[in-house]
């Protein structure tokens, strides 16, 4: 299997743009057939929402699944802007009245209806919102009379403007919520009294008479709850006397005739409130009045239903029942052209030299090039109909031990049955393959976690935090020993290492328009990678001497750590980014980023100092078998430390996690065959990990990571449903990893006059930015100096590799004079506009400081047009 993927990604770049286009037009077809022929009457999951779902966590009866849509968890603040200066009225009997609390509880959890006379109304002003309930069973009170009259009178402040339409919409409830029925029963004739009360309702809600003046209407949102089913076998004896299964079967199949047969009516019944006690008896008591966890989910349910579509739509979009995408503003729009038509437009060109369109193919590179951005974009285009259009569905994740234990087990499995010792012998320490095999399983672990919301479980959460906390390790680890060996502290070494780590993270955030920050560790792993260059670039010709290198570490340390706890510096420097760039960063969470592994980056290049220092004076070849073998065992004690709680473990993890990374070394690297084995598996997930751990945003989980992909048309089959997307997920992230590194060489590209001093070892010491790393193909180069031996006699040797832009680009040599002999021949003489370009495009070749200027003045352009608000009511 490893073998046949790993075939694939060393296949031609022309084969795995067919491919890719291939499997994107069958995913396309499985979301179109979903979306205009299975869903056609329904896209934006409204009647799903109404009429729909399932408990995702059995018997505990908090997770209700709508089918093929995500119920949002609605706060004070959100509520407040879906129906700030408005009335909200529940009228009607006890039921209604436990629905009502559950809405309050939305608002502030310590209200309770104790204290409170059963048959008796209500009314709480609460966020500029007036809550009303109206004790009214048999809807004949005089405020049911003043709401069907819309002459309801809401105790809200008085608008500003005295135009009837605005003080009607004032009063008018923006969400009324009717619920009637079980008191009729047991009544002479009461059936045909109710039905009396539903034919009156839905008369004077009727399109003709609504139609004098929009706010003649009685309420923005009309909700007729269904008459409940209750528990029969839990009913008291005089309830069951009054209360049959079969008139409440033909209460509510009156009401949904009434109101189907008016398909224009204004009327919302949400059967589905009967379907979430139906799936729980163990909730009620007394047969009829449920627990607040079901009202919780009924208030839920209706919040969705009103607010969804009326709320600012900016990411997380994890609202997707009864909710329309935004409309792509016009960056969006550009940017997805592009990636979808400019790389197959210049491989048709070049393919066709002698087409009229030909003469424009001095703005094209190379074909390989082109099949490189032809597939990023392509993916890139996937991952925006994903997740911000409706043609996939989206569920919410549910945490499962059975699932999470089986997933890891397979996984496990997996890395073992491909591990492979290499015939080379003794890798070293913290070889090539180990990093990525480490990167590989940390990765597989993280994305386990993410899909199955593990993070509120403590002995998970705390090992995952360590896995992050390894790959800033690596980070400190690779790039100190790359600047300490190597010296290389040129431009276009940090242009090059920025671009491969932020090319995904920046374009996905203006294609999906979220923000740079969201995607954390590209800018972490970022942030880093400056300071570690300015730490090592101060003085860089004594780096040798520890007397002046570790002072400089130790001022290092204290500079970053006093800047990130101290609250104001941090704010004034985003304060300024914000204004000056357009940004919307959030002082608050980059520092919780940033403070909670602050100091192991630092561990890491301490560790590769003393590595270095180590190997120099060849104390790695004595024989310390006792010692090592007392540090094995103590590092086993060690690595089996933890915190049970989240937030303390969370206080205590910026200095401990050293220890378990520490004892994962000692361990990994304990004997010769351990040093020289790997998991192939883990090493091609470890290769691609950055991607994945990006892409996973928005293809594969959804909702911009808050809820999971259906990449299935079908409900149900979410074990099939995870396998298929995982499938998928993997191989567009490790094409997205291929391409990229191609586009970093390309972008970052240099022409020079030797060729020869294009060449740069490929085992640099990125780290945890071999995270980047994605080019399956290595030249022999590679490999050179992996042996143990070759360890002390190689001064070029670097314990951790890293990006493949310090791979040789083979597009570089052999393709470069061939492009400038291809558009010398194939274009006429240009216009003066082709000649501006021309002159321009050698500036922009030539000078990698002038073309990282361009990049960021794109940026900031970007960012300061970028719409601030979406359309709410645009849709795809």
């Amino acid at each position: 299997m490893f073998s046949t993927l790993r075939s694939i990604g060393q296949s031609t770049n022309l084969t795995l743009f067919h491919l890719n286009s291939s499997l994107i037009a069958a995913l396309l077809g499985l979301a179109i057939y979903r979306l205009f022929i299975k869903d056609w009457s329904d896209p934006y999951h409204c009647q799903a929402l109404l009429h729909t779902g399932d408990y995702l966590d059995g018997s505990k009866h908090t997770n209700w699944q709508p089918n093929g849509c995500m119920l949002h968890t609605y706060k004070p603040k959100t509520v407040g802007q879906c129906l700030a200066g408005r009335s909200v009225v529940f009228i009607g009997d006890s039921i209604t009245r436990v629905l009502f609390y559950g809405a309050l509880r939305t608002m502030d959890p310590s209200i309770t209806p104790d204290g409170q006379a059963k048959h008796s109304d209500r009314t709480l002003k609460i966020g500029g919102i007036e809550w009303r309930y109206v004790w009214d069973p048999f809807l004949n009170s005089t405020t049911w009379s003043e709401i069907l009259s819309a002459h309801y009178m809401s105790s809200l402040p008085s608008p500003t403007s005295t135009s009837k339409e605005d003080l009607a919409t004032k009063n008018r409830p923006a969400l009324l919520v009717v619920g009637s029925g079980l008191w009729f029963l047991g009544l002479p004739s009461g059936i045909d009294s109710w039905k009396q009360k539903i034919d009156h309702l839905v008369q004077l809600t009727s399109p003709g008479l609504t139609t004098r003046k929009s706010h003649s209407r009685i309420a923005d949102e009309i909700v007729l709850l269904p008459v409940e089913y209750p528990a029969f076998d839990k009913l008291n004896q005089a309830r069951k006397q009054k209360m049959h299964p079969n008139e409440v079967k033909e209460m509510n199949a009156y009401t949904l005739q009434k109101v189907d047969s008016n398909p224009s009516s204004p009327i919302t019944i949400p059967t589905v409130m009967n379907l979430i006690s139906q799936q729980a008896p163990s909730e009620t008591e007394d047969g009829l009045h449920y627990s607040n966890k079901l009202s919780d989910i009924q208030a839920r349910i209706l919040f969705n239903l009103h607010c969804n579509d009326q709320v600012i739509k900016k990411f997380p979009l994890d609202k997707t029942c009864c909710f329309r995408y935004p409309t792509p503003n016009w960056i969006q729009i550009i940017l997805l052209l592009f990636l979808l038509i400019w790389a197959p437009l210049g491989i048709y060109i070049n393919h066709y030299p002698n087409s009229p369109l030909a003469v424009h193919s001095y703005l094209f590179p190379s074909n390989e090039r082109l099949n490189s951005l032809a597939i990023f974009g392509g993916s890139m285009v996937l991952i925006f109909l994903s997740d911000r259009t409706s043609m996939f569905n989206k569920e919410q994740k549910q945490f499962d031990k059975l699932q999470f234990g089986t997933l890891n087990l397979l996984a496990l499995i997996a890395g073992i049955w491909s591990g492979v010792t290499s015939e080379k012998g003794d890798l070293g320490i913290l070889n090539r393959e180990q990093t990525d095999e480490w990167k590989g399983w940390m990765q597989v672990a993280i994305l386990i976690y993410h899909y199955l919301a593990a993070s509120q479980i403590s002995g998970i959460y705390n090992p995952i935090r360590i896995c992050v906390a390894s790959y800033l390790f690596m980070t400190g680890y690779g790039h100190f020993t790359y600047y300490y060996l190597k010296k290389d502290f040129s431009f276009s070494r940090i242009l090059s290492v920025l671009v491969r780590l932020n090319l995904l993270t920046l374009v996905l955030a203006y294609v999906m328009d979220t923000d740079y920050l969201s995607y954390y560790f590209s800018p972490l792993v970022s942030m880093w990678f400056i300071i570690i260059w300015v730490t090592m670039f101060i003085g860089h010709q004594w780096n040798d001497r520890l007397v002046f290198l570790l002072p400089k570490l130790a001022c290092s340390i204290i500079l970053i750590v006093s800047f990130f706890k101290a609250d104001r510096p941090l704010q004034y420097l985003f304060g300024f980014i914000n204004t000056i760039f357009g940004t919307e960063w959030i002082a608050n969470e980059w520092k919780f980023r940033v403070t909670l592994d602050i100091y192991i980056v630092y561990w890491g290049m301490i560790t590769s100092l003393i590595y270095l220092k180590v190997k120099e004076n060849k104390l790695i070849e004595r024989d310390h078998s006792n010692r090592l073998d007392q540090l094995r065992k103590s590092s086993i004690w060690i690595s089996l430390f933890g915190l049970p709680n989240k937030l303390i473990y969370n206080l205590y993890h910026p200095y401990i996690s050293i220890i378990p990374i520490a004892s994962f070394i000692i361990l990994r690297n304990s004997t010769e065959f351990l040093r020289s084995t790997n998991s192939k598996f883990f090493v091609f997930i470890g290769q691609c990990s950055l991607e994945t751990f990006i892409i996973q945003f928005h293809f594969w989980l959804g909702a911009d990571t808050k809820g999971i992909l259906k990449v299935l048309p079908f409900q149900g089959h979410r074990l099939i449903n995870l396998i298929l997307s995982t499938t998928i997920f993997i191989f567009i992230s490790y094409q997205v990893a291929q391409s990229s590194g191609v586009l970093t060489s390309w972008l970052c590209h240099k022409p020079k006059a030797s060729s020869n001093t294009n060449n740069m070892s490929s085992t640099d010491g990125g780290g945890s930015s071999s995270l980047e790393a994605g080019q399956a193909k290595s030249t022999n180069h590679d490999r050179a100096g992996s042996s143990s031996h070759h360890h002390s006699s190689s001064s070029n040797y670097l314990p951790v590799s890293t990006l493949d832009i310090d791979k040789p680009d083979p597009l570089n040599h052999a393709q470069h004079s061939t492009d400038n002999g291809n558009r010398n021949n194939n274009s006429e003489d240009p216009s003066w506009l082709g000649n501006l370009f021309v002159a321009l495009g050698t500036l922009y070749k030539s000078h990698l400081p002038f073309r990282a200027a361009v990049w960021l003045a794109c940026c900031w352009i970007l960012n300061l047009l970028t719409p601030t608000k979406i359309n709410s009511h645009g849709h795809i």
